[in-house]
């Protein structure tokens, strides 16, 4: 087989469409939480059994069980969320990638403006976590 940079081209879209998509990552404020931030803003990933395709459907509608909660986007490996405070309306946006590899949901959730979010952001996640759990 002849390598052209056609072929080049096409084996690399290939791979970036097969990618998923990079968590934004948090700023430097105290409102974000995220597998890939360093420091207090840092949390564990998301551990999960089975198929991508089933911790995808779980994680769906773990999101959809907490109030307030709208899936913005979702592909395969990757559900973007937001959720809205109940008394004043504030949005805290949320991201999820589904790493076949490591079997883990890497995440990054943070409040959309304002500078703290007196710990909503890892709550969040903390019930995520519970309610993905295999005891549930």
């Amino acid at each position: 087989m002849k390598v052209t940079p056609a072929l080049v081209f096409a084996m690399l879209s290939a791979a970036a469409l097969a990618a998923p998509p990079a968590l934004t990552p948090c700023p430097d404020k105290p409102n974000c939480v995220s597998t890939e931030a360093s420091g207090k803003a840092q949390m564990a990933p998301i551990p999960f059994a089975g198929t991508v395709a089933e911790a995808q459907d779980a994680l769906r509608r773990a999101i959809a069980a907490q109030a307030r909660s709208t899936i913005t986007r979702e592909e395969p490996g990757f559900i973007a969320a937001e959720f809205r405070s109940r008394v004043f309306g504030f949005v805290d946006a949320a991201e999820f990638v589904i790493d076949a590899d490591a079997r883990v949901i890497r995440f990054r959730s943070g409040a959309r403006s304002g500078h703290y979010d007196f710990g909503v952001n890892r709550e969040r996640i903390d019930a995520l976590h519970a309610a993905l759990s295999p005891a549930h």
